[in-house]
This record gives C-alpha cells, sequence and structure tokens, in this order.
C-alpha cells in the first residue's frame, strides 16, 4: 500500500518525476508478468488462469504498495536505495518461482514475497515524521500478515496452498477498509506517470511474447502476419491507455483537494482497475505466443478465448478506469469489449481472421472516439489560418 502524507515540516521531499532507480525497480517487476505470461502460454486450462490471476493480483497488491511509498519517500538517501534494491532482489525471487509456486517453489514464491513486505515496511518507518508511524500502526500489520499467509501457504501441501494465498488477497481487499487511507496524500504527476512507465513495459511484454514465440516455429510470411497483427493490436493498446487520456487523468487525480478523496481514487482508479488491464495484456500476450505457428489454422478454443477475452479484459478494465475518472471512452470500449468477444468464433477457423477482426474492432473503436476531437482541432487551426 500507500506511504503517508507527510507535511514539509515533517520533511516530505515530494517527488515530481519518476527516478531512474524506480524505473529500475519497474523493469525487474515486470519480469514477474514475463513469467506469468509464460505459464500462461504454457497451458492455457482454467486452473492455470486461476493460479495466474490469484498470484498476480497480490503482486499487483506490493508493487502498489512501493509506487504509493516511492510517490512520498524519494529514494534520495543510500540507505533507501539500498533497502529498494532489496525489495527488488524480493521480486526477482518472486519472479523465478512463478512456474512452479503450486509446486514445487512454493516456499521461493513466499519467502520472495516476505522479503518484498518486510522492505516496504521498512521503508515506511525510517521515513520521517509523526505522520508515519500513525500510518504504519495499522499499514505494515496488515502487509505483514497478508505476506505471512503467502509465505506459510508456500510452506504446506500444493493442494492447501490456493486457499492460503486466497486468504492473503480477503486480508489486501479489507485493509483499506480497515485502515480507512488517513493520513496519505498523492503526488498526482509522479503517480500517473509511474503508473504510465509500468503499463508502456507490460503493453511492451506482448511484444516479447512474439519473439519468444518464434522458438522452433520457421520465419516465413504466415508469421510473419501474425507476428505483425499481434504488434498492431499492442500498439491500439498503447493507444486506449495513453492517447491524451494520461494527461487527463493527472489533471482528473490533482483536481481533487481533499486527500483522503485523493487517495481513494488513486487506489480505485490506478489499483483496482489497473489489476484487469494488466491481466488482460498478459492473457493476450499468452495467446499471441501460442498463435505464432498457426497463422491460417484454426485455433483451438483455449488459444481463441486468450486472445479475444484478453483484449476485451484490457478494454472493460480501461472503461472501468475511465469512469472513476468521469472520462470520455467508456462506451467506445465496453461496446469494442462485446464484440471482441465474439471473435472467438472466429479463430476457430482461421487464426489471422481473429486477429485481424480484433485489430479493426479496437482501431474503428479508438478512431470513433477521437474523431470530434480530431474535427474541432482542425476546425481550430482553420480559424486561426483565416485570422
Amino acid at each position: 500500500m500507500a506511504a503517508p502524507e507527510e507535511s514539509t515540516r515533517e520533511g516530505v521531499e515530494p517527488a515530481v518525476r519518476v527516478s531512474t532507480l524506480e524505473l529500475f525497480f519497474d523493469l525487474v517487476f515486470v519480469f514477474t508478468i514475463t513469467q506469468l505470461t509464460d505459464d500462461l502460454a504454457h497451458e492455457l486450462r482454467w486452473e492455470q488462469v486461476g493460479e495466474v490471476l490469484l498470484m498476480l493480483a497480490i503482486i499487483w497488491w506490493m508493487y502498489s504498495g512501493y509506487a504509493w511509498l516511492t510517490n512520498a519517500v524519494a529514494p534520495t538517501s543510500t540507505t533507501r536505495r539500498t533497502l529498494l534494491l532489496a525489495g527488488m532482489a524480493g521480486f526477482l525471487i518472486i519472479a523465478l518461482a512463478i512456474p512452479e509456486a503450486f509446486h514445487d517453489n512454493g516456499w521461493a514464491f513466499g519467502t520472495g514475497y516476505l522479503i518484498v513486505n518486510l522492505v516496504h515496511s521498512a521503508l515506511f518507518l525510517r521515513a520521517a515524521g509523526p505522520a508515519v508511524g500513525r500510518a504504519a500502526a495499522t499499514l505494515a500489520p496488515l502487509n505483514l500478515l497478508s505476506a505471512a499467509l503467502v509465505f506459510v501457504g508456500g510452506l504446506l501441501p500444493e493442494d492447501q496452498r490456493f486457499a492460503w494465498w486466497g486468504a492473503s488477497l480477503f486480508v489486501q481487499g479489507a485493509t483499506p477498509y480497515l485502515h480507512r487511507l488517513r493520513g496519505f496524500t498523492i503526488n498526482a504527476g509522479h503517480f500517473v506517470e509511474r503508473h504510465g512507465l509500468v503499463m508502456i513495459i507490460v503493453i511492451g511484454e506482448s511484444i516479447v511474447s512474439i519473439g519468444l514465440g518464434f522458438a522452433g516455429v520457421d520465419l516465413d510470411f504466415a508469421s510473419i502476419v501474425v507476428a505483425l497483427l499481434g504488434l498492431s493490436v499492442a500498439y491500439y493498446f498503447w493507444w486506449g491507455y495513453f492517447s491524451a487520456d494520461e494527461e487527463r487523468s493527472a489533471v482528473a487525480l490533482a483536481a481533487i483537494s481533499d486527500p483522503r478523496r485523493r487517495a481513494q481514487m488513486a487506489l480505485g482508479a490506478w489499483g483496482y482497475a489497473h489489476y484487469p488491464m494488466i491481466f488482460g495484456i498478459v492473457l493476450f500476450s499468452a495467446g499471441i505466443k501460442k498463435t505464432i505457428p498457426y497463422a491460417f489454422d484454426p485455433l483451438d478454443w483455449p488459444t481463441a478465448a486468450a486472445l479475444a477475452v484478453g483484449a476485451a479484459t484490457f478494454l472493460v478494465g480501461h472503461a472501468i478506469f475511465l469512469a472513476l475518472l468521469r472520462l470520455r471512452g467508456v462506451p467506445h470500449r465496453l461496446i469494442a469489449a462485446g464484440l471482441v468477444l465474439l471473435t472467438i468464433f472466429i479463430g476457430r477457423l482461421d487464426a489471422t481472421g481473429q486477429l485481424v477482426t480484433i485489430l479493426a474492432i479496437m482501431s474503428i473503436s479508438m478512431i470513433i472516439e477521437d474523431l470530434p476531437q480530431i474535427v474541432r482541432s482542425r476546425s481550430t487551426d482553420l480559424g486561426s489560418f483565416g485570422r
């Protein structure tokens, strides 16, 4: 979770821009996304999807915790940077353990997660000012309780692991209501930029998946077509998220003057709503990786579903994000998501046909959304030229 509000008298150092160390931290975190994608691509089945959903949820919670922390407590000292490095080590252990987290490597996943939480609490408590102590009195114990459940679950037999890790997720879900986000502040510009950077890296993961999908596959016209279509869909992930919405969302968040309401909005829009967006990209990436060898062939149900449900989940997540911030574009994304889901049946006939249809739906919805703004912009330019 987050770092507390501190006044300038309490030594807060508000970070205006994301530091390179934070970006380095994000790169290590995104390795967990790579591993989750590979885990799904290895075997697309309901049990595997459930495991990835759960692991991503508890991992995303603590990534958000670090994003909130560095939003208020910049990693400017050697001690803070060293602790942040230790947190990165914890995320690396988590990532390495993901492929066998529900089997032989549960202990490693739990250990890495406990390290991540202990470091977060240590950074939390080292920040200057009484506001930190008051916030840590309820927040750190709740985070450590969830980490303890993950750690113990990792040591127990495999058939008990899902229940223990699910209990950890329940504690995380209850934390904002038990803590009530009192005493927290958000530097809107830094917060939005930090999440934007991690999203562009996650979208880039879909490109990596295309490359990995070529392992053992001949580079021919058919496979190149699939790769280019996957790249194009990833481009519309970028367009959907970044085309002016990043700037508008920063303005909307900054416009909330009440610190508690701003923190609640940050949790809802950048915490909860970003989770389905990231999972959607992971699921689509797993699908595109498995699609590479079957360019003009029918796909099996799991692969066709991964492509369609992945893209649709991203669109729904972003629609929720925009709705929370009361920004335009919600109907466009929801309608596009519904249409994209129907492409599963096209994929059962032809993989390329499904990708072309997904691309057409996303591009048309984005263009229609931006068309009024383009027309207004051109009208303004023409009016200025006439004067």
